[in-house]
């Protein structure tokens, strides 16, 4: 397949399909994806006016669950042949006895770092219940996401950047990353729910999703500078210790952007993630970063020189 393909569309035949967090980023992102492949969706939110107009529209229904209640969280999950849950995987082992339904999640690389925090524990949580579970399930781990509207990853870290004449990075930004475009999330949620529909998941599998190739953290300030129109910036190396004393800071700067300490020091860890099994189980190439910060930023970069 070439870049950005997904599986074969499947026949709307299979049932409504459940979408758990349909109103957040990767959730309707998923339901406008299923709509235009003409299959059923249900909407389970958290506050209907939340979800968007057309989503709503389309949809076989909405309803309106609390992931935490284990008395109604069943009936909003009645009917769903697969069950896709975009909310945070802590919440799997609340849903996995609220239905019979095939399960597809999303996970993060968040459980393979050397610091854990609620979010990595939650992850690691919900894949070890639907391990213990036994039915067929696929989680997907993504790795930091962008692309999406109103995602707050690449575009925070540019209107960070916007205000910084000197960038400072732990390590000088040697640590490696791997982002992956929404778009790509999509197209692999999109494919594992067709490998369930179509009967070739037998039981739980995990899935690391990511970019098509890691890049040190400095390269891809620069990538996001230079394609969000922003022009160069020097970078400077700074010990993670003092960058994180300083984040500090930024809790009273009201022009900078928040930045808590756990997420500098997560950038002293390598991301760096094999995407053979996204490729070969789930049919997807990912975009490369270029192309993605291109597609984000459009004809912003325009305005400044190649880095």
């Amino acid at each position: 397949m070439t870049t950005g393909d997904i599986a074969p569309p499947v026949p709307p035949a299979h049932g409504p399909i459940c979408i758990i967090g349909a109103s957040g980023r990767s959730g309707s992102a998923l339901c406008r994806a299923l709509l235009a492949e003409g299959q059923q969706i249900i909407a389970v939110v958290r506050s209907q006016g939340k979800l968007a107009p057309d989503i709503a529209e389309a949809c076989l229904a909405v309803r309106i669950a609390d992931l935490t209640d284990s008395t109604t969280l069943p009936l909003a999950l009645e009917d769903a042949t697969v069950v896709v849950n975009t909310a945070h995987a802590r919440h799997l082992p609340a849903i996995l006895p609220a239905t019979t339904a095939p399960i597809v999640a999303l996970g993060s690389t968040r459980k393979f770092t050397h610091w854990p925090d609620d979010h990595g524990r939650g992850v690691l949580a919900g894949e070890a219940a639907l391990k213990a579970d036994g039915r067929p399930s696929i989680i997907l781990h993504p790795t930091m996401i962008y692309g999406a509207q109103g995602e707050d990853n690449v575009q925070r870290l540019a209107k960070l950047l916007e205000r910084l004449p000197v960038i400072p990075l732990p390590g000088g930004g040697r640590s490696l990353v791997q982002p992956i475009d929404q778009r790509d999330v999509t197209r692999c949620l999109v494919s594992a729910i067709h490998l369930i529909q179509n009967g070739a998941v037998t039981g739980p599998e995990s899935i690391v999703i990511a970019g098509p190739t890691a890049v040190a953290y400095r390269t891809f300030v620069r990538m996001v500078l230079y394609f969000a129109g922003l022009g160069g910036r020097p970078i400077i190396s700074l010990p993670g210790w003092m960058l994180m004393a300083l984040s500090h800071v930024t809790r009273h700067l009201r022009r900078l952007p928040q930045i808590a300490p756990e997420e500098v020091r997560r950038l002293l860890e390598d991301k760096n993630f094999d995407v053979g099994p996204m490729e070969r189980r789930l049919g997807v190439r990912p975009v490369p970063l270029a192309s993605g910060l291109h597609h984000l930023f459009g004809r912003r970069s325009h305005q400044t020189q190649e880095p």
